[in-house]
């Protein structure tokens, strides 16, 4: 019979499809919950689909999509970006609430990583029966149930359509996933916490020559850390493997924000891809430099804004806001906060191989170069570079300034590579 499930089907091809007429009458028979009764094998009528049961089918169907995209590379982090990005901010919520099925569902422990993806979504079971899974969300939201179907069946149609990505880490139940969960090892957490520390300090300030003395001293600790690391690694049974980290490039600005993770990303010894039409860039590197590739980002993001409308306040003419000015703005302090954090990673490479030795630093430093370039050709065969041109000279100026104050004289706009996947 046009059970829930058929309904639902229904709903979702018709709003891929293109005729958005079909769409709307789909979508109102998911309303009321039911369908035309139709003689079945037997001579008799089908009976409707309730709300209830459509209600539960759709969670059902939910968990499902969301679960077929692990093996394809994705992440639960990745899905919740992916839906709010596309269709808006309350989707990207319901289908947090997919996520969270999804994970009691498991049928045992999970990496601690996915785990942490869940909580930082706050993705918890609301909810005590699946049939009441979708009234009790639309509360929450404020919103209706013709709303919430809606945004439930766009959900499902988006989920349907999303392509392969890299596989950076075995999903649960994956082959090579860590089926276990705890407190992860040591990982130079102090070294860390003093990093956020100056970071914080960094974006407190109001003084961008302090903001940068700041930066520079948290990159100097975390090359530092990176080196012993790689020492350490260097003669372990089991040493670290090469691992990637996606990093949100969302518009505005999204070419300036990916130029930003590309020049932290080279500063820390990691490479990085972006993919525009995903709205993310992936960092492959050791687990030890991915994470100050994060923590050194997501400063430097908020840096670089607080910045920028410094100066377009300051600008000629007043505060007026122009896209021209502003990517070059960002543009520009991206290319010369990565100079200054190359910097200050090249005098910590040198002063570690005074302290240990050339003959046993460089060739340390070379394998592991050489193991994340392996890992980015593996899985990124087609990757291409293209070239982000800056069109605003003024923008350029105060945006160099903003990153370096040292560095007054301005220079013309360049176009600036970015590698990217197409």
């Amino acid at each position: 019979m046009p059970d829930a499930d058929a309904l639902i089907t229904a709903a979702v091809a018709a709003v891929r499809g293109t005729d958005v007429r079909d769409a709307e009458r789909k979508l109102d028979r998911l309303v009321v919950g039911s369908a035309p009764a139709q003689a079945d094998d037997d001579g008799g009528r089908d009976v409707p689909a309730g709300p209830a049961a459509v209600d539960a089918a759709l969670l059902r169907r939910l968990v499902a999509a969301v679960h077929r995209l692990w093996p394809r590379g994705w992440q639960p982090a990745d899905v919740a970006r992916i839906v709010a990005r596309r269709l808006g901010a309350r989707p990207g919520r319901l289908v947090v609430d997919a996520l969270a099925a999804d994970r009691a569902a498991q049928p045992g422990p999970v990496p601690q990583w996915w785990d942490d993806q869940l909580t930082a979504l706050d993705a918890r079971v609301r909810w005590d029966d699946d049939a009441g899974w979708l009234g009790g969300w639309a509360t929450r939201e404020g919103t209706d149930r013709i709303a919430a179907l809606r945004d439930a069946v766009e959900v499902l149609a988006l989920l349907a359509g999303l392509p392969p990505v890299a596989v950076l880490r075995p999903p649960p139940g994956g082959v090579g996933a860590v089926t276990v969960t705890g407190a992860p090892g040591p990982s130079g957490s102090r070294v860390l916490d003093r990093v956020r520390a100056l970071l914080a300090k960094a974006e407190s300030t109001t003084f961008p020559a302090e903001a940068e003395a700041f930066t520079g001293k948290a990159q100097e600790l975390i090359a530092r850390h990176s080196l012993e690391r790689a020492l350490v690694e260097s003669t372990a049974a089991h040493p670290d493997q090469p691992g990637g980290v996606r990093i949100s490039t969302d518009a505005p600005y999204a070419g300036a924000k990916a130029l930003l993770v590309q020049e932290v990303a080279a500063a820390n010894r990691c490479e990085s891809v972006w993919s525009d039409d995903l709205g993310f860039a992936t960092v492959l590197g050791f687990p030890a430099d991915l994470e100050a590739v994060e923590l050194l980002h997501t400063s430097l993001l908020v840096q670089a804004t607080a910045a920028m409308l410094r100066g377009r306040r300051e600008r000629r003419g007043g505060g007026r806001r122009t896209k021209a000015y502003d990517e070059a703005f960002l543009h520009a302090f991206a290319s010369r906060i990565g100079e200054r954090l190359r910097a200050a990673t090249d005098a910590a490479d040198r002063q570690a191989a005074r302290d240990t030795g050339a003959d046993r630093l460089l060739p340390v430093l070379a394998a592991r170069s050489g193991a994340v370039r392996e890992r980015m050709d593996t899985l990124f065969p087609g990757v291409t570079r293209a070239r982000l041109t800056v069109r605003d000279a003024e923008g350029w100026q105060s945006g160099t300034s903003a990153a370096d104050r040292a560095s007054l004289a301005g220079s013309a706009p360049p176009s600036r590579p970015l590698t990217g996947r197409r």
